[in-house]
């Protein structure tokens, strides 16, 4: 990450990625049918039932080896492995666990002296998203029509009719020209930041909304916790984004470029 914060504790941080269906497995009972043989070769569309109690289980491992923050890969309601496809903002994935199981993770992280940022899948949500399916039933007769750039009076996905994130039609992309929307991620920012007493937010793919917009979410994360960490999924020149009223950080593709290049390409 490139970091230009003026949050206390992020220059001291030294992050775990955590994607939790990949982790560990801290309890079976809330496992996804057909789950994988944890071990054996992950897809893209497999699951290994790791989950939030796992990341608990792990926390004096991850202690042990010097990780003092964590960054957690989307946890919210959604269809796939990956959870990028939000279907419910308000909801932690049951194949996860339940809010207690996030606020009780939360809790022995702090009591450990470890931070915590959630990632906050923000530009698109799934299409089992509640006002998606909403317009699916009823069209341009939905409340919800407008909380999408749809080119017709209902949704096509052959051909694609609606604008999407990196043209998948499982990932429609949210209007940001619509007061209500913006609203309403807003509040679903200021819940969890507030509710579950995060260190703050990993943004995705922030460049497909108006900045104005992030702009207004930092104010609105600040006041609820000043030392929040927010950091944004940039992959070109960051100067913008980190001038002090956008985000406190970057993520560092291009060092990850380097690295691959290096590591495993051998191209360097």
């Amino acid at each position: 990450m490139i970091i230009k914060s003026k949050s206390n504790w992020i220059e001291d941080a030294i992050f775990y990625q955590i994607f939790p269906d990949r982790f560990y497995n801290g309890n079976f009972r809330n496992d996804p049918p057909g789950v994988a043989k944890w071990g054996s070769s992950p897809t893209r569309n497999n699951f290994f039932g790791g989950d939030l109690e796992g990341i608990k289980k792990k926390l004096p491992y991850l202690k042990e080896i010097g990780i003092n923050a964590i960054y957690l890969n989307p946890i919210f309601k959604a269809g796939t492995n990956h959870k990028y496809d939000t279907w419910d903002y308000y909801e932690v994935d049951p194949m996860f666990g339940s809010k207690g199981d996030l606020l009780n993770l939360i809790k022995e992280v702090h009591k450990l002296k470890m931070k915590i940022i959630l990632d906050g899948v923000f530009n698109h949500c799934g299409d089992g998203f509640w006002a998606f399916r909403d317009i699916k039933e009823k069209g341009m007769c939905s409340s919800y029509y407008n909380w999408f750039v749809i080119n017709g009076d209902n949704i096509s996905e052959k051909p694609l009719n609606y604008q999407t994130a990196g043209g998948a039609k499982y990932l429609p992309k949210f209007n940001y020209n619509n007061k209500l929307v913006r609203e309403y991620i807003l509040k679903v920012a200021e819940y969890w930041t507030k509710e579950s007493e995060i260190d703050g937010w990993r943004i995705d793919i922030p460049w497909k909304v108006p900045r104005d917009f992030w702009q207004i979410f930092r104010k609105k994360v600040k006041k609820i916790n000043p030392d929040a960490y927010i950091v944004g999924e940039i992959w070109r020149d960051a100067t913008p984004w980190i001038e002090g009223d956008t985000f406190d950080g970057v993520m560092n593709y291009r060092l990850r470029d380097l690295v691959i290049d290096f590591f495993i390409k051998d191209n360097i």
